[in-house]
């Protein structure tokens, strides 16, 4: 019978998200992958028990998680239903809509007829009565903003969900979507962008509207999908991702040389390299919490650890511009 860590919150660094009552780990765990019907639940229970032991209070999910789609909200339903039943309300537990989900026009993107039918879709999957955070998963050219928006207003009005957020939308949707739900009297919590030392579109307007709005983020791919770990320094292991995706490969090939002088740097800090990847992305102040992925509850102890240094030297981030520019 599992039960929580009694030192859990000990540690854990918790920071606000935007200007809002809601304080969120510096390091979040996302379900996105490793949790579907490929994988042994045994593992993925552990893995979620983990990150909770450590005083990782934010699991973040969406509809489309798998395989199969929805696979990783069942998942989660378990351990919820099973080892932390008794802890719900330490838990900020969050999903999304947006990608494809079943036939049909109704499917997919952002309708309210959708998003609408996704949060229910989800509630049932997990078993729970609201989630304390619903998200637009990206952005849908084809609908009104509007029309999003009010489907999120309206979850939250309903009770489905105490906050809402976006994902994928850039500065410009983004302040749109702010002026939008704040019309309807919703604030919006949070933003989930794709941010890491490899991936900074972000810094291109996008943190500006976060801090006009009081917006929080919470980066996901900080690792760029274990780019900035110690896994490709040297090639690609055979039961790594990259050994199945031409893409990565090649960016793993093609990026090496950047990777080792980073993983050197980080090596100078008492870091591993996807230690100060981590920190890296933390350092903004409209970073509320790093969102990360595990396959393996050591996975999560480990990239913990990064919060011990979160401090960067004027030097090093000089070091750090100067690499990747390179």
């Amino acid at each position: 019978m599992y039960t929580a860590d009694p030192t859990r919150y000990d540690t854990m660094k918790y920071r606000r998200c935007g200007k809002s009552g809601i304080l969120l780990p510096a390091i979040s765990l996302g379900i996105w992958q490793n949790f579907g019907s490929d994988r042994p639940y045994d593992i993925s229970r552990k893995i979620i028990e983990t990150a909770f032991d450590l005083g990782i209070t934010h699991i973040d999910m969406a509809n489309n998680y798998g395989p199969y789609a929805g696979a990783a909200e069942e998942t989660f339903g378990r351990v919820m239903a099973g080892s932390l039943a008794p802890y719900r309300d330490e838990l900020f537990i969050s999903s999304k809509a947006g990608f494809d989900m079943w036939p049909g026009p109704y499917g997919n993107w952002g309708s309210k007829k959708y998003i609408t039918a996704s949060c229910d879709q989800s509630l049932k999957r997990t078993g729970l009565e609201y989630f304390d955070l619903f998200y637009h998963h990206r952005r849908d050219g084809d609908t009104p903003i509007e029309e999003s928006m009010d489907a999120l207003a309206n979850i939250v009005r309903q009770g489905k969900a105490l906050y809402v957020g976006i994902s994928n939308y850039d500065a410009a949707d983004s302040k749109l979507a702010f002026e939008t739900l704040k019309s309807m009297g919703i604030h919006c919590l949070i933003h989930q962008p794709n941010y890491s030392m490899l991936n900074r579109w972000i810094e291109d307007g996008l943190t500006d509207e976060l801090r006009n709005y009081g917006v929080g983020s919470i980066p996901y791919c900080p690792l760029a999908q274990g780019l900035l770990t110690s896994k490709y320094l040297t090639d690609i292991p055979e039961n790594s991702r990259g050994n199945n995706n031409d893409g990565m490969t090649n960016d793993a090939n093609r990026l090496r040389p950047k990777l080792i002088k980073l993983n050197d740097l980080a090596a100078k800090r008492g870091q591993s390299l996807a230690q100060m990847a981590l920190a890296w992305v933390l350092r903004l102040d409209t970073s509320t919490t790093a969102l990360i992925g595990a396959s393996k509850p050591e996975q999560v102890i480990e990239n913990v650890k990064a919060l011990d240094n979160l401090d960067f030297s004027a030097e090093e981030l000089a070091e750090i511009e100067k690499i990747l520019a390179e």
